[in-house]
């Protein structure tokens, strides 16, 4: 205790040999236990003390000021243990046993580790356990490793220890440059009882204590650490570990790699994980014990007082000063230390080998190099070090795991295959590698339902701790993977984070709407919306027959059965999402809040019984999700989010509230997610539901097998296809009736219409000229350069796919592949005709992702939908003008994918009439893209978007057709390999290839 304690002011005035005079241990002399080593020497020359009150001496192992309790006194031992109950009760989660070798003391021996202080910790440890449960006991006891595994005991003292002889040793490791140190302790560490757990460290409140090393590594620890004789102190070195490293970024991670990847528990001092500096002049080791570096107000934020009555000053050393070095500053910088601590600690959490598994060291030539395994269960984790500040290269016998993956851990990035032979790695200084080693067929993706661990209370609780991690590594990301709307299917996923945590929850409804961020090994992040729900019973029994692919989970919740599940297919939920409509309606979350409002023409729904109106889910193949009420409203919920203004919600208002565009779903409302400092992000919109026979594409497939069963039915008459001249672009514009029959009038027409209905389309969007947002812009030589731009880079990167991907394209597909291959600077050299000369074109807002399937067909019009744009692209980039040669290049392109589609249908079932069906299937796709194209410049003639120059409008769409072609060659190698020789056709076309 302090000297100040009101038991050694009793202790030094009671009578010797009174119960509260030994408390603490007196000698008239200062002869007694010579043993016992003086370890603070550098301010104490005794462990003894004379007081002229009790006039006898004291026995204090540290300062003078600090007399040692006299454990041997009954009385003592029950005061300290309603201490213990005293906190326990209050609530604490275990006790660090500070100096715990000293507690008794015996003539004849060094007063350390007696064995009356292990029969008393075996007396703690049965109380303890006996009234409280999940408490904790650590050891500080500055031993060598043999004599600090006492105190675990036989599972029946301390849970933990500090390992202290590791510590000198890691800095020893990384000035040496050589991993000896580091496996020579571990190597004489004994094992530990499974039940206890070592404690690692790499600084604490103390001195760099060298008291566990030899003479000649003391000597060398204080030449390369301690040059200043006044940072030394006692048996050590009194400096924090960013000053003790010179404040070298990559020195301090690769030490706290090198302490989260050994086998413990890594304990990291306040302040070393933002890089703090320290002030040795302030004496004893008070330098590294300075406030708290929270941000750059009064006392670094620590504390409001006068500077004058801190307990310590902060630091305001130039190079660690408060106002540069403080965790509010590197919360704003995601590279900074503070950042990159929490990123690897999170990475450590996700792999018990590091905190359970054993370790085995691999001795490869290069000492340099540190490397070992941490194997738990059937988990197996490789970890590489280079302790040099030089790179290094490294060859390791893995043998015994010859055909494992090794997989980075942090980037999720893939490495070559574990072979017999040395395995090469090359490390760049002070670099590391955390490797997953998986076998073949655990890098093999499939979808298994999983259990989350049974729990108490509310189903909510499975979004907190350890059971929301669970859901974050394992569950979510093995659930995302499989959604339709999951557009990352061809990237690697690192990690999934729940970001938003919203609770909606009125009358039936009672749903968690999540936020989640998923990162990839390339690439940036992307944001997903996934709403759940807990049910249980008939109703859960129900949506696992009936949408089975919306289960996330099983649940066993206060011992009911249910599952987790997308709340998209709760009844419930869908009701109160209309019902929020009714009202400008706000939710609050755990960062931001939803917000719903309706738009104009919501009005005329507001007195209508439609929120009592049966919904239900499109089963379609979408990037997001519909629900339909009735036969009269539509909500569209968006599944990929971004921060922004949503092109759909803008250009459906657009055209719906103030155009009056009449062949689009009106607008009537939309949910956005606000959090301040951020753009809003639109998380849904409300439209009027069109009812219609199908989209364009089923209409089109529809068609197309009518044509089919005409051709094949007069085969006899024609037995093959014309040869018919193409006019424009390989397309037929004029009427050829002999066509018009087998196609059929009805269908003519209704190209004819869609042409005229694109047109209009465009024709609106560029109607407004006080809007920035929507007004035309003209084209420049300077845009023209950057389209080209863009597009040779897009088809340099998918050729360079395709070239990877060589080896899994089908065998049918081959040969049309290796004739385009080498045409990439040709296709290339085709965009380079769209600055050879200005265009006289304007950019307007477009429609960015039209194809068949996101325009209605009701019969006898069409209705176009979907307005959001490419899913791939950010919200900005779809909301950039372009030509709208673009959306009827798209098209275009859509009608050559239908004639195609339609074709493959007939393979399985009639494999004979393809080459009879081919030519014709080629016809078809010229001629009604001819009747598209020629409705369509009919109804723009002489609008400024479109050049008056027919050679113009050719070198655009061919280029704009092109870059289409292309980007559906990358869609399908990342997606549909076997769909390939659609795009692989069109280029060959494009390129008037016989």
């Amino acid at each position: 205790t302090s000297d100040q304690h009101p038991w050694f002011q009793l202790a030094r005035k009671a009578k010797t040999g009174s119960t509260l005079r030994d408390f603490y241990v007196w000698s008239d002399t200062s002869e007694m236990y010579k043993e016992a080593r003086v370890i603070f020497k550098d301010f104490e020359l005794s462990n003894w003390t004379w007081d002229p009150v009790a006039k006898a001496y004291y026995w204090h192992r540290f300062f003078s000021h600090q007399p040692d309790l006299n454990y041997n006194n009954p009385l003592v031992r029950k005061k300290i243990m309603r201490v213990i109950n005293y906190w326990l009760d209050m609530g604490v989660d275990g006790f660090r046993l500070d100096a715990v070798p000293y507690l008794f003391e015996k003539e004849g021996t060094n007063c350390e580790s007696l064995p009356e202080t292990h029969e008393y910790l075996k007396v703690i440890r049965s109380y303890i356990d006996s009234k409280f449960k999940d408490k904790m006991l650590l050891a500080e006891a500055n031993q060598w490793p043999e004599d600090a595994i006492a105190y675990f005991g036989n599972r029946d003292e301390c849970h933990m220890a500090f390992h202290f002889p590791l510590m000198p040793r890691l800095f020893m490791a990384i000035w040496m440059e050589d991993r000896f140190p580091i496996i020579d302790i571990l190597e004489q560490t004994p094992s530990i009882p499974d039940t206890c757990q070592w404690a690692f460290f790499l600084r604490n409140h103390d001195e760099l204590t060298l008291e566990m090393v030899s003479d000649e590594e003391k000597d060398y620890m204080y030449k390369v650490y301690a040059r200043d004789p006044v940072t030394r102190i006692n048996f050590g070195i009194r400096r924090r570990l960013a000053p003790l490293l010179g404040n070298n970024m990559r020195k301090i991670e690769i030490m706290n790699i090198l302490l989260l990847s050994l086998p413990g528990t890594p304990i990291i001092y306040y302040g070393d994980e933002i890089g703090m500096g320290d002030n040795y002049r302030l004496g004893d080791r008070n330098g590294v014990r300075t406030p708290m570096q929270w941000n750059i107000d009064r006392n670094a934020g620590f504390s409001r007082a006068n500077p004058q009555r801190l307990y310590l000053p902060v630091i305001i050393d130039p190079e660690y000063h408060y106002e540069v070095v403080n965790v509010e500053n590197q919360e704003k910088n995601q590279a900074s230390l503070l950042w990159w601590m929490r990123r690897v600690i999170a990475m450590r959490k996700r792999f018990k080998s590091f905190g359970r598994g054993n370790i085995e060291f691999l001795f490869p030539d290069n000492p340099k190099v540190l490397a070992f395994i941490r194997q738990y269960k059937d988990e197996t984790i490789l970890i590489v070090i280079n302790l040099s500040r030089f790179s290094q290269a490294v060859e390791l016998d893995l043998s015994k795991f010859s055909g494992y993956l090794p997989e980075d851990i942090f980037s999720g990035n893939k490495f070559p295959r574990i072979k017999d032979a040395p395995y090469l790695l090359t490390l760049g200084r002070y670099d590391y590698f955390w490797f997953v080693l998986k076998k073949e067929e655990e890098t093999v993706r499939f979808r298994k339902i999983r259990n989350i661990p049974e729990i108490s209370g509310s189903w909510k609780t499975i979004f907190t701790g350890k059971t929301k991690e669970l859901l974050e590594r394992e569950i979510l990301p093995s659930y995302i993977r499989t959604c339709k709307y999951f557009g990352g299917k061809c990237q690697e996923m690192r990690e999934v984070k729940i970001i938003e945590n919203i609770n909606i929850k009125e009358d039936l409804c009672d749903i968690q709407l999540l936020l989640l961020t998923i990162s990839y090994t390339i690439g940036l992040p992307d944001i997903y919306l996934l709403p759940l729900s807990f049910s249980s019973g008939d109703k859960a029994e129900s949506i696992v027959i009936e949408n089975s692919q919306a289960v996330v989970a099983h649940l066993k919740c206060d011992n009911t059965e249910g599952i987790i599940y997308d709340s998209i297919y709760d009844e419930e939920f869908r009701k109160h999402l209309l019902s929020m409509f009714t009202r400008k309606h706000t939710i609050r979350g755990l960062h931001g809040e939803l917000i719903t409002y309706a738009g104009v023409n919501f009005r005329k729904y507001k007195q209508k019984d439609l929120f009592y109106a049966k919904s239900h889910v499109i089963k379609a193949d979408q990037n997001n999700s519909s629900i339909v009420y009735g036969k009269e409203l539509i909500f569209k919920l968006y599944r990929r989010l971004d921060e922004g203004m949503n092109p759909e919600l803008e250009i459906c208002r657009f055209l719906t509230e103030k155009i009056s565009f009449k062949h689009t779903p009106p607008f009537l409302g939309a949910i956005e997610y606000r959090r301040h400092g951020h753009e809003s992000v639109v998380i849904g919109i409300l439209q009027d539901f069109v009812s219609s026979e199908g989209d364009a594409w089923t209409y089109s497939l529809d068609s197309l097998g009518r044509y089919f069963d005409c051709i094949l039915a007069k085969k006899c008459e024609i037995r093959e296809a014309p040869e018919v001249a193409s006019s424009r672009l390989e397309f037929i514009f004029q009427e050829i009736p002999i066509f018009q029959e087998i196609i059929g009038v009805a269908c003519l027409e209704m190209v004819t219409l869609l042409g005229k209905r694109t047109a209009e389309l465009h024709l609106a969007l560029s109607s407004e000229t006080e809007d920035s947002n929507f007004a035309p812009e003209p084209f420049s030589l300077s845009y023209q350069r950057s389209l080209y731009q863009s597009m040779q880079s897009y088809t340099k990167r998918v050729f360079a796919l395709l070239r990877k991907n060589v080896k899994n394209i089908p065998d049918n597909q081959r040969e049309l592949m290796h004739l385009i291959l080498p045409l990439e600077k040709a296709i290339i050299a085709r965009y380079g005709d769209l600055f050879k000369r200005k265009l006289s074109a304007m950019k307007i807002r477009i429609h960015g992702d039209y194809h068949l399937g996101h325009v209605l067909y009701t019969g006898n019009n069409f209705f176009i939908i979907d307005f959001e744009g490419d899913p791939a692209r950010t919200l900005s980039e779809r909301r950039l003008k372009r030509s709208p040669l673009r959306d009827v290049a798209c098209m275009i392109r859509s009608f050559h994918y239908a004639a195609h589609n339609a074709l493959l249908r007939y393979a399985p079932m009639r494999p004979e009439d393809i080459p009879v069906l081919e030519p014709w299937m080629d016809l078809w796709y010229r001629y009604v893209a001819g009747a598209f194209l020629r409705a369509y410049l009919e109804t723009v003639a002489h609008a400024p978007f479109i050049p008056p120059d027919k050679a113009d409008v050719d070198t655009m769409l061919k280029a704009f057709l092109l870059e289409r072609a292309i980007y559906e060659l990358g869609y399908e190698l990342n997606n549909r390999p076997d769909w390939i020789i659609i795009p692989l056709r069109g280029i060959k076309h494009l390129l008037e290839i016989k």
